[in-house]
């Protein structure tokens, strides 16, 4: 859980510990930076048992208002696309994880060419991204999966 993409920090990470408070382990080592700004995707796979979905939300990483010297960890703050409440939705809609992949490098047309590589469903949350569309989407895909099974 130390691996990083070089491009994602502002800076030299610094590794530090800092207690952890839960599961009874030792003070676990982290990497601990500030993310660069600028255009970015979440990425999350989901097993819906008879298939894969790949569900990705571009997003645009801002600079904090403040430092966050107490929060321990890789830090990045970002405006989901279209926005919170639209893609949050579309987020649980689509059965997204609560860990993601964060990448300022991939584009969604990245993504979606390993999904169509990989075989697996791909629904993209962007800036055009209705509750209603997002529905419709996957009734559709759901229905194109059962057709093709």
């Amino acid at each position: 859980m130390l691996e990083i993409c070089p491009i994602i920090p502002d800076g030299t990470p610094s590794l530090e510990i800092h207690p952890l408070g839960i599961g009874g382990k030792e003070d676990p080592v982290r990497l601990v930076f500030d993310s660069q700004t600028g255009p970015a995707i979440n990425a999350s796979m989901i097993d819906l048992g008879s298939r894969f979905r790949l569900i990705v939300n571009t997003v645009e990483v801002v600079p904090t208002d403040e430092p966050l010297p107490k929060l321990p960890v890789a830090r990045a703050l970002w405006i989901p696309q279209p926005n919170l409440k639209v893609a949050a939705a579309a987020w649980i809609l689509a059965g997204g994880a609560h860990h993601t992949g964060f990448s300022l490098s991939l584009t969604t047309e990245h993504m979606e060419d390993f999904a169509e590589m990989a075989g697996v469903e791909y629904l993209l949350i962007d800036e055009s991204t209705t509750i209603p569309q997002i529905k419709k989407e996957l009734h559709w895909n759901q229905t194109a999966y059962l057709l093709a099974g």
